[in-house]
């Protein structure tokens, strides 16, 4: 089995920066394909970042400029640097990961951390 361990929420004055880091555990070979959602309350969960395992990044567009997604693949870790968080960022965030097991491959789920942007 694997676990996602994501960490590094917290509550922050807009304007303001976190950085949320996603370890990733267990019986792993290789991580392909990283990525960080979110979910704000009363609304469906959305993709905020993604990186390939060969460091391509993608972003939604309300993040564009502000978020940045990095990997560490000795550590089967992903980052995610939030800067001039606003209060619409204010959401929970799932770490989500393509993991390479011994005979098989699954998408993992992190338990979520929470990020709240104070006005």
């Amino acid at each position: 089995q694997v676990q996602l361990v994501e960490s590094g929420g917290g509550l922050v004055q807009a304007g303001g920066s976190l950085n949320l880091s996603c370890a990733a555990s267990g019986s792993i070979f290789s991580m392909n394909a990283m990525r960080w959602y979110r979910q704000a309350h009363g609304k469906q969960r959305e993709l905020v970042a993604a990186i390939t395992s060969g460091g391509t990044t993608n972003y939604a567009d309300s993040v564009k400029g502000r978020f940045t997604i990095s990997r560490a693949n000795a550590k089967n870790t992903v980052y995610l640097q939030m800067n001039s968080l606003k209060p619409e960022d204010t959401a929970v965030y799932y770490c989500n990961a393509d993991v390479i097991s011994s005979g098989w491959s699954a998408n993992y789920w992190g338990q979520g951390t929470q990020v709240t942007v104070s006005s």
